[in-house]
């Protein structure tokens, strides 16, 4: 009996259960075993499985998260990682596997594909959106959602005590996140990697607006904006800590913004950080159903053995693009994204 493997790599977010089970309903309905890895690569290095079938996947389409499990573990940083990977392959006697990841799951994908020959199919999820080769990502709809609500809230007590409200939202290298909940949840100012807005000019802007009587703002900021000044000095992003396997964790921009207002403009200034709530929580219906297309997708390149492939949106279709397309750099945000935003702040 034909197998198939499916694994959850990097962040989680809202819609990962809802592809699991297209990949096991569509795979079983094709005629494969399916089998889950746990913790991403590590369980297909490790060995750690679980058999999925029609039941094991029953009721798991409105939960967040992933029932398999994800971490940011890289077969290429460890040594023998790619040759485990290999070999836990095949003794599974696997035909092939289904990687639902973002940017570092499918770039480990990619290489595994074009280095080794490895036969997978990707997944474009992250609540980044900045996969290459598609138009959307698993997680971003239900991500922009509940940004979206917190900035609907932090309007009515912003405005009810006059302050200056800074809100970080996630976003390593781009700020597809704060620009489509920043225009939706009618933010004056939006702050993202991709345009280096100077703090003198945020002051400004908040100084006009309480000029005109609008005594509150909304500052949204993804959390790898690079402070910048009119000097044209620019600071790193703000680094937390790092993560088991090495990865920086950004937080704080939100801290440091809301400084540099409080100083240069003297009005009260609070920070908000949405942080892991934006991962959480029940998908939205249209997350759902992206996720059900793409893992069916996924399926059907399986079935026809076009490894190295990861399915995709292109307008309202469900297409096929290469590996190689989808992890050849991250996917900003348009600049008309950003000038709608201002023109509508």
């Amino acid at each position: 009996m034909a197998s198939l493997g499916v694994l959850t790599g990097g962040g989680d977010c809202p819609g990962l259960n809802a592809a699991i089970r297209a990949i096991v309903r569509g795979g079983v309905s094709q005629g494969y075993e399916v089998v889950g890895m746990r913790h991403g690569f590590r369980g297909l290095a490790r060995g750690e499985t679980v058999t999925l079938d029609r039941n094991s996947v029953a009721g798991i389409l409105p939960r967040g998260g992933t029932i398999l499990g994800s971490s940011s573990y890289d077969c290429f940083r460890e040594e023998r990682g790619v040759e485990l990977v290999t070999m836990t392959t095949r003794a599974l006697e696997l035909d092939g596997v289904v990687a639902i990841g973002g940017e570092g799951t499918l770039g480990i994908a990619h290489r595994l594909h074009a280095e080794h020959g490895f036969p997978v199919v990707g997944v474009p999820k992250t609540i980044d959106n900045d996969i290459a080769g598609t138009d959307v990502t698993i997680g971003f709809d239900t991500a922009v959602h509940i940004c979206t609500e917190a900035i609907d809230r932090l309007h009515t007590t912003a405005e009810s005590h006059n302050r200056v409200m800074v809100v970080e939202v996630m976003g390593r290298n781009t700020g597809w996140i704060a620009a489509a909940a920043g225009v939706a949840g009618g933010a004056d100012i939006i702050l993202v990697p991709e345009l280096p807005t100077t703090i003198e000019e945020v002051a400004d802007h908040v100084r006009k607006r309480h000029a005109r009587g609008r005594n509150f703002s909304i500052v949204v900021a993804a959390e790898g904006y690079r402070l910048t000044r009119e000097s044209g000095e620019q600071e790193a992003p703000v680094v937390r800590e790092h993560d088991e396997y090495g990865y920086e964790r950004l937080g704080g921009i939100g801290r440091v913004i809301a400084d540099e207002l409080a100083g240069l403009t003297g009005f009260d200034t609070r920070v908000t950080v949405l942080g892991h709530v934006q991962r959480g929580g029940t998908p939205t219906a249209r997350d759902r159903l992206l996720a059900t297309r793409l893992g069916l997708k996924a399926v059907e390149i399986a079935s026809a053995g076009r490894w190295g492939h990861m399915a995709a949106v292109r307008g309202n279709e469900i297409v096929e693009v290469p590996l190689e397309e989808a992890t050849a750099a991250p996917r900003s945000v348009p600049r008309a994204w950003l000038e709608s935003g201002r023109v509508v702040a």
